[in-house]
This record gives structure tokens, C-alpha cells and sequence, in this order.
């Protein structure tokens, strides 16, 4: 990469995992550890930079009774005591072997910053680089400064969820008949889980959390199917069942992007890749792999996420359908978006 200068923009753990072949968790730690030792900081809207040399300290810093963040050293002349950086190693926040001065100061530390700072990590880098001590290093302050805000890392996983399901509410009014409706929800939740590929591994639907956004999903699919002639029980497992498919091939949004930084390659790269000797043996080999054999032989298939999800998507609904009908609902409608309400 060669040498950096002071104000220019360091390469994401992305990058250093693509050009260097190294684990996303070991270019974290080497990002963490410049940070600690002060020599890069980061800039609001620009990311993370080569810091410049902090100089000698202008007077000793106060005394502090609490964990307090070393300033951030800024791109000029700055100044960091040692007095400072050693009372930022005791508290052993992310600051802790370099100088930091807090983005507008810990007094503008709050709830929603730090909860889209960490999303902001989890989307550029995965839920393997989220940690507390992570967020209050791109902030510039203490670790402990944010649990003044937030108790740990589940209760930040649990506002982040909540956060990303705000983004985008459902719309208003819903779609008419439930069979719109339920796939309105549907693709709102794909919509969420492609813009943040780490949500769908920390959802749970044996053990969920008190996320109110998130549980407006699930109250506008009951609703969907109210009046149909179904059970309560009914309502609430097709609800979370279709909920569970989405959010389950979803989790695939998150492996892709590990996978396309591990090998550099994307999903249609990799396959390209694969037309070898011995994949094309697989292939033709209509003793063993018949069904391959003709595959291979027919037109091109489309087995991407979203087709896959489009496919199981409309198969769902037609079973839900069909239980509408069983139950007395009356004639559903069979077809991907149409159907209407029965109250």
C-alpha cells in the first residue's frame, strides 16, 4: 500500500482483507490497535485517517474521579499529555495507548448516536467488528462512557434491530385483501434485510426481543388475515411462519458478503469459475446425477436470492390460501398479489 499521509484516507477492513489476504477479524484487530496507539483517527463523513503527530502537551491535563476519553488527536498541531493517556489506559477505553479528542465531546454522547454508529460499523464490516469498545473508538470516547447510554451489546443489538425496522415503516394504508397485504410485508422485510445483511442472524423467533418496530410486522400480518375464519393461533403462526422464510433466506445476504470478501469474487464470478473439469463431469453424469445431467442441458436457471425468495414467497401464500378456504374464508384468490379481503 506504501506510506500514508497524515490526513489521508486509511483502506476499510474490507479492503485490507481483499488485498491482503488476511481474516476480516484480523484486519479489524490492526485497525483498532492504529487507533488505540493514536495514529489514525476517524472523521465524521469521511471515515477513518492517518492522524497527524500530536505535539508536545500545551499543560497537564485535570484530574478525573471517572473513566475519561484521551482527546482525539485532530489533523493540526494538538495537544496530548501523558497525564491524559494514562488516565485513558486505566479506564481502558479504545483511546487507550493514544491521544483522542471526542467528536463534539461526551456531553453530545447519546442513545441514537451511538446506536447509528453501530449500525454503521455492522453494515460496513459485518457483526464479527461490532463491539462496544469498536463504537466508542469511531466516536472518539471511552468505552465506559457508553454504558451510560446503553446497559451491553445485547441491548445495542436490540435498538439497532429496532432502528433498521423504523427506517422503512410499513405503508400507509396497507394494501387491500390479505393476500397483498401479507406479500407488502413480505418484501418490506427483504428490502430491510438486503440494505442491512447482518439483521436476519440476530433475529430469533423462539426467543425474541422487545423491538416495537419489528412487531408492528407481525401485528400488520395478523391483521391481514383477520376475519378470514382463522384461528388466533392460526393468524399469529402464518404470520411469523412467512416472517421466519424471509428472514431465513435472508441470512444468506450476510454470508454472501463475507464470502465475496474472503474470495474477492462475486456470486456470479464464483460459478463462472466453476465450469472445470471436474464440475462439468458432476454435471454430466447422467448415471449418478440424472437430474443434473438434464439441467445442464436446458436454458439457464435463475437460482439467485431474490428469485428464490420470489418462488417460495408465492408458494406460502398459496398454502395460507388454501387454509383460508378449508376454514369457510370463502374463494380465495390463487395468485401472487391479487385476492380479496373476506370480513
Amino acid at each position: 500500500m506504501g506510506e500514508l499521509k497524515p490526513g489521508s484516507r486509511v483502506p476499510s477492513t474490507r479492503r485490507i482483507t481483499q488485498e491482503w489476504g488476511v481474516a476480516m477479524a484480523t484486519a479489524t484487530k490492526v485497525l483498532n490497535r492504529l487507533r488505540e496507539e493514536g495514529l489514525v483517527r476517524a472523521v465524521p463523513g469521511v471515515g477513518t485517517v492517518v492522524a497527524a503527530p500530536a505535539a508536545p502537551a500545551a499543560r497537564e491535563a485535570p484530574a478525573v474521579s471517572a473513566p475519561v476519553a484521551a482527546p482525539v488527536a485532530p489533523a493540526g498541531p494538538a495537544v496530548a499529555s501523558a497525564p491524559v493517556r494514562e488516565a485513558g489506559r486505566a479506564a481502558g477505553g479504545p483511546g487507550a495507548s493514544g491521544a483522542r479528542r471526542p467528536r463534539g465531546g461526551e456531553r453530545e454522547l447519546g442513545r441514537e448516536r451511538i446506536v447509528a454508529t453501530a449500525i454503521q460499523v455492522a453494515d460496513e464490516e459485518g457483526l464479527t467488528a461490532l463491539s462496544m469498545r469498536r463504537v466508542a473508538t469511531e466516536l472518539g470516547v471511552a468505552t465506559m462512557s457508553l454504558y451510560r447510554h446503553v446497559p451491553g451489546k445485547d441491548e445495542l443489538l436490540r435498538l439497532m434491530m429496532d432502528t433498521v425496522f423504523g427506517e422503512q415503516p410499513l405503508p400507509d394504508p396497507p394494501a387491500p385483501g390479505w393476500r397483498a397485504g401479507l406479500e407488502e410485508v413480505s418484501r418490506l422485510q427483504w428490502r430491510i434485510y438486503r440494505r442491512h445483511p447482518w439483521l436476519a442472524s440476530t433475529m430469533s423467533f423462539t426467543r425474541p426481543v422487545l423491538a416495537p418496530d419489528a412487531a408492528l410486522h407481525t401485528e400488520r400480518a395478523m391483521a391481514a388475515l383477520a376475519g378470514l375464519g382463522l384461528t388466533w393461533e392460526e393468524m399469529a403462526q402464518a404470520a411469523v411462519t412467512l416472517a421466519a422464510y424471509t428472514c431465513g433466506l435472508a441470512v444468506h445476504f450476510e454470508r454472501e458478503a463475507q464470502a465475496e470478501q474472503d474470495s474477492g469474487m462475486s456470486a456470479d464470478e464464483w460459478m463462472d469459475r466453476l465450469g472445470d473439469e471436474d464440475h462439468d463431469q458432476l454435471m454430466s453424469d447422467p448415471e449418478r446425477f440424472p437430474m443434473f445431467d438434464a439441467l445442464n442441458r436446458g436454458p439457464e436457471i435463475d437460482l439467485s436470492l431474490d428469485a428464490l425468495f420470489d418462488f417460495g414467497m408465492v408458494r406460502m401464500l398459496d398454502g395460507v390460501a388454501a387454509l383460508i378456504e378449508a376454514r369457510g374464508g370463502g374463494v380465495v384468490d390463487g395468485g401472487s398479489g391479487g385476492g380479496g379481503r373476506n370480513e
